[in-house]
């Protein structure tokens, strides 16, 4: 699955769910870290923080939660990312080694759910920031930010990491007046109000939101250098990600604590306003229109991503350009068919989907890392994850039973709109469902891989190394994971 010739950089990318050959990587461990922080420094990401003000949370008790469920859930996340230099693959594609080549389908399904929740969100928020200054409906604003973000996600890897290091110029400035104003200006309510609920309900978005990250991860680290240290690409993508969330939260939080009815654009408008008439609408426009452009971008890239595995589990396809447009634009249409039917309450929605996401990720990432770090080692035989029926087989017996086990035990714990477990009950409404999963579902897969013969594979691992390198002297596999 190798591309014939080098993909030119700085044009479009030529790799898709296959492997990048390391005498085609580039890039610094510390690009990262400007990557993740504007990739998290978008309206969405302030709206999560509305969820503990809303849920009658004091202000103070809000940042407080953001910040833990900030530091706890990018934990999760910022592991991801030492695997794309190691294995040069996309995030996703690598969960076959724990799940199989067509199991791996169900956590690629409801990723791709979370790849167009997440794009449709974006598409209602820049059509909203548009219209402020411009005329026109949805009709009209929808297939424009969709065509220019899918154009984005076309070219691909570099233009990606290209724009979201140039957009923190400009993201940066804009909100640091934004926030300053909203300091001085802005006086919260309900002193030091405090509730367990509330309290861990925006813990667990917040987490939620930071672990739902930790699916696209690896595809903006695989074009890193194969010995890029571990330390150094987990600790930039920590450090971007833990910033740009926690400032943009928080922020969201002091503006529901204050505003009556908060709102994602409405809401920075009238606090941009309060310094000087224009402003705020300045703000909102030169802020979130370009960063839902980029971040959309990526969320298309991240499904067609998902949706060329799940095809190539069942038949064997050849990565090239065409199949890469085909899945953006699929993306993209479905993206903007859905955003045209979501109902008003875009916080109540969005607050439910990412408790959603929390759940059916927590489990996953339990197993990816706990297969990585601990099982593993970061010792792979690449060419047959990407084969159809290499040694990790269709599929995983180990890896879905450990998923579905850490998703069962959550389900007694879960607080949803539709459905609170028995356990939540007695708890007065507390969510602790996405410690439950995340304990059982790693647990789970490392009791059942104490059985497996990790000899067995180290063949396996030269050949693939001889296979997808072979001017490279053959080694006992890839570069360790710590």
């Amino acid at each position: 699955m190798t591309s014939a010739s080098p993909a030119p950089r700085g044009g479009i990318e030529l790799h898709s769910i296959d492997y990048v050959p390391r005498g085609e990587r580039h890039g610094k461990a510390w690009h990262q870290a400007p990557f993740w922080f504007t990739g998290e420094f978008v309206i969405t990401t302030a709206v999560t923080g509305f969820v503990g003000p809303l849920s009658g949370l004091s202000f103070g008790w809000s940042a407080l939660s953001v910040v833990l469920g900030v530091l706890f859930g990018t934990f999760f996340m910022a592991f991801h990312a030492n695997q794309g230099p190691t294995m040069g693959l996309p995030q996703m594609i690598q969960s076959r080694a724990q799940f199989g080549s067509r199991g791996v389908i169900l956590p690629l399904l409801l990723v791709m759910g979370m790849y167009i929740g997440l794009t449709v969100f974006g598409v209602i928020l820049a059509t909203e920031a548009i219209q402020t200054v411009l005329p026109g409906g949805p009709w009209l604003w929808y297939p424009v930010v969709i065509v220019a973000a899918a154009g984005v996600a076309i070219v691909g890897y570099d233009l990606l990491h290209l724009l979201l290091r140039w957009l923190t110029f400009l993201v940066v400035p804009i909100f640091g007046i934004i926030t300053i104003i909203a300091v001085v200006t802005l006086e919260p309510s309900g002193g030091s109000s405090f509730s367990v609920t509330g309290f861990l309900a925006q813990f667990g978005v917040a987490a939620g939101y930071q672990i739902g990250y930790a699916v696209y991860v690896s595809d903006y680290s695989r074009y890193l250098p194969a010995k890029t240290p571990a330390r150094q690409v987990i600790g930039w993508t920590y450090l971007g990600a833990v910033l740009g969330s926690i400032w943009l939260m928080v922020l969201g939080s002091l503006i529901a604590s204050s505003l009556p009815n908060p709102d994602a654009v409405g809401s920075l408008r009238q606090v941009g306003d309060s310094w000087f008439g224009g402003f705020g609408t300045f703000a909102v426009v030169a802020t979130i229109v370009p960063s839902c452009i980029a971040i959309m971008g990526v969320n298309s890239y991240g499904a067609m991503l998902s949706a060329l595995s799940i095809v190539e589990g069942f038949r064997k396809i050849r990565p090239t350009r065409g199949w890469r447009v085909l899945g953006i634009a699929l993306c993209a249409g479905a993206s903007v068919a859905i955003a045209t039917v979501m109902p008003a309450d875009f916080v109540g929605s969005f607050s439910g989907f990412i408790t959603l996401l929390l759940y059916a990720l927590v489990p996953w990432t339990a197993v990816n890392l706990v297969d990585y770090y601990v099982v593993r080692r970061g010792h792979y035989a690449i060419a047959e994850i990407l084969a159809q029926d290499g040694i990790y087989g269709r599929w995983g017996w180990r890896g879905l039973g450990a998923y579905l086990l850490g998703m069962a035990a959550m389900v007694p714990f879960m607080v949803t709109p539709f459905y609170v477990g028995p356990v939540a009950e007695a708890l007065g409404g507390a969510d602790i469902a996405f410690a439950v999963g995340l304990l059982v579902g790693g647990l789970a897969y490392f009791l059942m891989a104490r059985g497996h013969d990790l000899t067995l594979e180290q063949a396996a691992i030269a050949r693939s190394e001889a296979l997808l390198e072979p001017g490279e002297l053959v080694s006992d596999g890839a570069a360790p994971a710590s």
